[in-house]
């Protein structure tokens, strides 16, 4: 193909595209340096200022600094007064980017980029040669992913999303056994235990390193009535153990997720409920082409939840595995899904209100 048959008009539009696809890569690794070092929170609170004020009250080098607000400056996250040569983060940006934005902290998900860059190029590895990367090789992805979900419990869990099951509190309330399986860092089952504590909680999960952290929270909040055990969620054994479980993220990346799906089944009594929230999409591409985050959802899926299945030799859902191929699964496995519902502050997930049926 020669210059003149070029559509220069698209050629020029995807170039303008592709400079944004750079520039917004870049801008994704600010913004993650930026939560980490509370640069936004700090503007959040002090208005505009100068590089001079910002560093001293981030308590952070200037230089650093001065180089980070140019790059959130030309992002137009930040504003500059040129005259004064004062920055500004504008009150609606900071509703997505501090720590008191809560579940619509968007900086908590930026994180994400410069994690999945650690293991490009074990990656590209695993694409000539199949296969793919264990948890282990993501350093920081527990720690991430408890600060991301700790924000949506805080905010969510008690009040919005634990009444889609018929009945739930007032089950809670007066006393019922309840599992977390996949708990990572254990906060969803450590905020349960706090509330109701008449239940008695368990947090499950194959991570020795993440069960740790939810054992240090749990004692730091002194609930007695919560306890956590290693185990791969693709072999629970229990039959008929909890009248409720639940799980937050923790299906599409198991290296058997029908194995772990029909352990939750067994393990519950019957009539008993299981929550699960999972990415929000379709099972098919050409529903997800106008989905806000699907390439993000798709590369996270490449780039750890479905390697990370591979890695063990699974499944490899990934994390756009979608709502239809969920139901089939869960209903393979015997349960009723009641109910898939959305919740407002977490745009992300579907919540799953699946059923064990009560014995004929």
């Amino acid at each position: 193909m020669t210059q003149a048959d070029l559509d220069m008009k698209r050629l020029g539009n995807f170039g303008k595209k592709i400079g944004g696809i750079l520039n917004g890569a870049a801008a994704a690794l600010m913004i993650s340096v930026g939560h980490k070092v509370a640069l936004f929170d700090t503007m959040s609170d002090c208005g505009p200022a100068s590089v001079e004020k910002i560093s001293e009250l981030a308590g952070l080098d200037k230089r650093y600094v001065r180089e980070w607000l140019a790059a959130m400056t030309t992002a137009e996250i930040v504003e500059y007064d040129s005259n004064r040569d004062l920055y500004t983060l504008p009150a609606e940006h900071a509703a997505m980017l501090t720590r008191s934005a809560g579940p619509r902290n968007q900086s908590l998900y930026m994180q994400y980029i410069p994690l999945l860059a650690q293991v490009e190029d074990q990656i590209v590895h695993h694409f000539k040669n199949g296969g793919g990367v264990p948890y282990s090789e993501y350093t920081t992805f527990h720690a991430i992913m408890a600060e991301a979900s700790a924000a949506r419990f805080d905010a969510l869990l008690i009040n919005t999303v634990l009444p889609l099951v018929p009945g739930l509190i007032d089950e809670l309330s007066d006393g019922i056994e309840v599992a977390d399986v996949g708990c990572g860092s254990g906060h969803a089952i450590n905020v349960m235990g706090a509330t109701f504590p008449n239940s008695k909680f368990t947090g499950i999960d194959f991570s020795e390193e993440a069960i740790n952290v939810a054992r240090t929270e749990s004692e730091a909040m002194e609930l007695g009535n919560v306890s956590f055990q290693v185990q791969d969620a693709a072999s629970l054994t229990g039959s008929d153990e909890f009248d409720f479980i639940t799980t937050f993220d923790a299906v599409h990346d198991q290296a058997k997720p029908r194995d772990m799906v029909r352990g939750i089944f067994n393990s519950l009594k019957p009539n008993g409920y299981w929550l699960c929230a999972d990415l929000c999409a379709s099972s098919h591409l050409g529903e997800n082409l106008d989905h806000p985050i699907g390439t993000f959802g798709y590369t996270v899926s490449c780039m750890h939840c479905m390697s990370v299945s591979l890695a063990y030799d699974g499944e490899g859902l990934g994390a756009m595995w979608g709502a239809q191929q969920a139901r089939e699964i869960f209903t393979d496995a015997g349960f009723e899904v009641e109910e898939v519902a959305r919740v407002d502050g977490d745009a992300g997930n579907n919540y799953y209100v699946c059923r064990k049926p009560a014995l004929k």
